[in-house]
């Protein structure tokens, strides 16, 4: 190449070493922006192993209150919990009971961690029902919304009495939002926020996820949860709980819908409302599986996987690495 024919511009000089990369970083990833799905087991005496989800437990009361606490020591700022019962019913009454297992497991984690997480609570029938559907059945089988919405209006209020800081109604039922927060407002538990699954798809990925909660479900949620066709519509899912009193909007899952994520971050940017995505279990398996086989480099994947997250606009991520990239960020 002769002096004439060598290139001016060399975007490379601002790739030389790992302080200039640093440096101009585009994006963030702390500690701070994510969140630790917790589940906890009924009964259980020790924590019980996810075949699906490697490193993934179903804990103990005990056992749950310990990983809180390991979890707000490295530096998370939240915790989801999710909760699985001894016995099920058509309604979900485990999940409305002051002293169900999801209920005194939040109440549990207040206590041991005061104000050093966000203590988070699913707000769905799912891991309650015998059906394993979201919400309450017509009696030919179908989802109804509307009874369902009292449903989720009880759960609220019991959830925020005993200390949930976010509750999370994630079943996609029409007027969701709007419900809950009149509940919540109308019980005074006004300091309550709601962390919206606005965006939650009907998904393939979800298979671990339902190991996890020991999930009943027959049949399938296309009626009730987002056709993976369409983005428009989350658009419209998001700014419809926005006007409801969202206060944290999500989509769900995280990898296979990137492009949601990028288009709800940019409709909601104006209005102020954060964005958090779930990196979900079955995302979470595959790179597990192909470490475990040695076809990719387990910690830089897990690494890249959220940073891709936190690029397409989630400024809060849930995700079951969430402890270990904590530790991984910090060395």
């Amino acid at each position: 190449m002769s002096e004439i024919d060598r290139p001016v511009l060399r975007p490379r000089r601002l790739r030389t070493t790992p302080a200039m990369r640093d440096l101009v970083a585009e994006t963030t990833l702390r500690p701070a922006q994510l969140v630790l799905p917790l589940f906890v087991r009924e009964g259980a005496t020790e924590p019980t192993p996810i075949s699906s989800m490697p490193g993934v437990v179903q804990h103990t009361r005990e056992t749950l209150r310990k990983a809180a606490t390991e979890a707000a020591e490295a530096g998370l700022r939240g915790v989801m919990l999710f909760g699985i019962p001894e016995a099920k019913d058509a309604v979900g009454s485990g999940g409305t009971d002051p002293d169900g297992i999801l209920n005194v497991a939040i109440a549990d984690v207040v206590a041991e961690v005061g104000d050093a997480l966000v203590v988070m609570s699913d707000l769905c029938l799912d891991e309650f029902t015998d059906h394993g559907h979201c919400g309450v059945l017509t009696a030919d089988g179908r989802v109804d919304n509307d009874a369902t919405l009292e449903r989720y209006a009880e759960m609220a209020r019991v959830q925020a009495a005993v200390g949930a800081n976010l509750v999370g109604p994630s079943g996609m039922m029409d007027g969701q939002v709007a419900v809950i927060r009149e509940a919540l407002d109308a019980a005074g538990h006004l300091d309550t926020g709601i962390l919206a699954y606005s965006a939650k798809y009907a998904s393939a990925f979800y298979g671990p996820f339902r190991e996890a909660v020991d999930s009943s479900l027959e049949g399938d949620r296309r009626t009730y949860q987002q056709d993976a066709r369409n983005s428009r519509e989350s658009v419209r899912e998001v700014l419809l709980d926005i006007e409801q009193g969202a206060d944290i909007v999500m989509v769900k899952p995280a990898l296979p819908y990137l492009d949601v994520l990028r288009r709800v971050a940019d409709a909601v940017g104006e209005l102020g409302v954060p964005v958090a995505a779930y990196n979900i279990s079955g995302e979470y398996a595959m790179v597990e599986a192909a470490a475990a086989n040695g076809w990719i480099d387990r910690e830089p994947a897990i690494l890249e996987t959220l940073t891709a997250i936190r690029r397409a606009g989630a400024d809060v991520i849930l995700t079951y690495w969430a402890l270990e990239a904590a530790g991984l960020l910090r060395d």
